[in-house]
């Protein structure tokens, strides 16, 4: 292998990491669905001939291990059957996917007839046929009820399409349209991965490429093996729940043990309940992806080349047949609320391993709101809504209000765009009052959203949680204000299920609050001046200031009262 020097290696690597960022600019600029362009549920990803991933775009840091649990099924299905022109497409959580609404497309790139790298583009789908409109249902009890299954299939063979394959999908998709759209977005943004890696090779060469592509993979290994090396070693427990199963049922257990020893880190899901009834099963990929993501989030070293070097010094140990590794014919399509729990119970074990780096849990993932139905026209529609929420409170400061889930990179959809293109009114919009956590730093709000059908009938999918599990604190750090979903037909007021499929009609109102984060430390040693500055804000009410925090806010004057501070204070810590 060529040695390369530190400053070459240094441009291909931004090159490569520019070439991703920009097939994920692609994506956002070309796709039809406000799943993909709205929302951006979507990741791309460059990897070497071999699948291994070299760089990945500034998208879904979850989708972070998806491409090597992909990629070795490709290779096991197709072997020397990959050729210049191809072009891949799959699903199937069960032939290297996630959940079928998540649809790859894998091109080969080739240089002078030698296959030098893949471009990958992943994509969520507003609809992959299934049960329910969008192709997601928490109460799906297998995977033929969430949709179409495509394993690794040819959806170009040598440049020429295989147009029998999009002829079925048109004719199994509720929006043609917006699927068959978006899956032209992600072919033109696995195009333009291929032109950037050509820029490169032109300029250094295939053998400076290669070169590149494995020392990125080793740097980032032996980034990793150095920051887990300097940890404690020992092992460390958490246990996180899911509200139900999906169909009603009991809570679902997430247990995970992290040990670390020596310059290795095993996360031991071994504990967590079985597969359950409902769709909100993981597959192993992507408990895999989630147990990264975390480990990703609390390095010190912050220049860490996005490469298939990030699993080396991981051991994941996720038994068959449980909610962290699903089998057939386990549902999975709603295994994103599973991940975001996995995301909890890893990151508070972690908070045992690092306590000054891990913040309190903050909503436990997005909420999903989907609402399908039929126009006057007759014509089909989709509207799903990703929302996001807020961080819990932190070891140096406060959570943040109305931001995404640190292992996701996703949006709301804009109130414009969702009243234009949909039978829909947004009514309500904004930061919940009171429902962050209390602690020395508070955790962030809770956004809230109210929604109105203005024709029709249509069917309604909910996907939340943490209502009878609300994001926990740390440290002393109280828990946020649970979620809460309500249906409102006229003058009655229905409260649903954290998880639901049910059915609105022209005039209902659903209004949907997500979790608050949990705070971070005592909330006795928060600085009472922060206190005032959140009532002012509208934050915090006077009596949660009085209560949780032990200030008293002279209402009049908007300042702290000290000496009835003081005496509440010692009061509450039994001076």
């Amino acid at each position: 292998m060529l040695e390369l020097d530190p400053i070459t290696l240094e441009v291909i690597k931004n090159a490569l990491a520019t070439a991703a960022d920009e097939m994920s600019l692609t994506m956002y600029r070309t796709a039809y669905s406000t799943i993909v362009r709205d929302c951006l549920d979507y990741s791309t990803q460059i990897t070497d001939a071999d699948g291994e991933m070299i760089a990945q775009g500034v998208t879904i840091p979850l989708h972070l291990g998806s491409a090597p649990f992909a990629m070795k099924r490709l290779f096991e299905k197709f072997g020397e059957d990959i050729h210049e022109g191809d072009c891949f497409i799959l699903n199937d959580p069960f032939d290297g996917g996630m959940h079928l609404p998540d649809i790859f497309i894998a091109k080969p790139i080739y240089w002078e007839g030698e296959r030098v790298a893949f471009a990958i583009a992943t994509a969520h789908h507003l609809d992959v046929g299934g049960r329910v409109p969008g192709s997601s249902a928490c109460d799906n009890t297998e995977i033929f009820q969430d949709g179409l299954r495509i394993p690794w299939l040819k959806l170009y063979r040598r440049g020429e399409a295989d147009f029998s394959l999009y002829t079925l999908l048109e004719a199994n998709v509720r929006v043609p349209k917006q699927t068959l759209g978006d899956l032209q977005a992600q072919i033109s943004s696995c195009n333009v991965g291929e032109k950037r890696i050509h820029e490169i090779i032109t300029r250094y060469g295939p053998g400076h490429f290669h070169a590149a592509s494995c020392k990125l993979i080793e740097m980032t290994e032996t980034i990793v093996r150095k920051e887990i090396s300097s940890w404690p070693d020992g092992s460390y427990n958490f246990s996180d729940y899911l509200d139900s199963d999906g169909v009603g049922g009991p809570e679902v257990k997430i247990q995970v043990n992290l040990t670390v020893f020596g310059d290795t880190l095993t996360a031991d899901f071994t504990g967590s309940s079985p597969q359950v009834a409902g769709s909100l099963n993981s597959t192993r990929s992507y408990t895999a992806s989630v147990t990264a993501a975390c480990v990703r989030s609390v390095l010190r070293e912050l220049d860490v080349p996005n490469t298939a070097g990030m699993f080396r010094p991981l051991k994941i140990i996720a038994p068959e047949g449980t909610v962290v590794n699903v089998v057939m014919p386990g549902a999975s399509s709603m295994r994103g609320v599973t991940g975001f729990r996995m995301v909890d119970a890893v990151m508070g074990a972690l908070s045992k391993v690092l306590p000054d780096r891990v913040m309190a849990c903050g909503e436990g993932g997005n909420s999903l709101v989907i609402i399908g139905g039929q126009r006057p026209d007759r014509s089909m529609y989709v509207f799903y809504e990703l929302l996001t929420g807020n961080w819990g409170g932190r070891p140096d400061r406060d959570g943040i209000d109305g931001l995404c889930n640190p292992v996701n990179v996703a949006s709301n959809i804009p109130v414009e765009e969702a009243e234009c293109a949909y039978p829909v009114r947004i009514e309500k919009y904004g930061l919940a009052f009171d429902s962050g956590g209390a602690g020395k730093y508070r955790g962030g709000l809770a956004v809230e959203r109210q929604w109105r059908l203005i024709d029709g009938a249509a069917q309604l999918t909910i996907r939340s949680d943490r209502r009878d599990h609300p994001p926990y604190g740390l440290y002393g750090g109280e828990h946020g204000k649970g979620s809460t979903s309500v249906l409102r037909r006229g003058e009655t007021e229905t409260v649903l299920p954290t998880f639901i499929s049910t059915t609105m009609q022209a005039g209902d109102c659903l209004y949907h609050r997500m979790p608050g984060g949990g705070g971070w430390g005592d909330p006795l040693d928060r600085d009472p001046e922060a206190v005032l500055k959140d009532v002012v804000n509208g934050k915090v009410s006077l009596s949660s200031a009085r209560q949780h925090y032990g200030v008293v806010i002279d209402i009049h004057r908007m300042k702290v009262e000290n000496e009835k501070t003081a005496g509440l204070r010692k009061k509450r810590k039994g001076q």
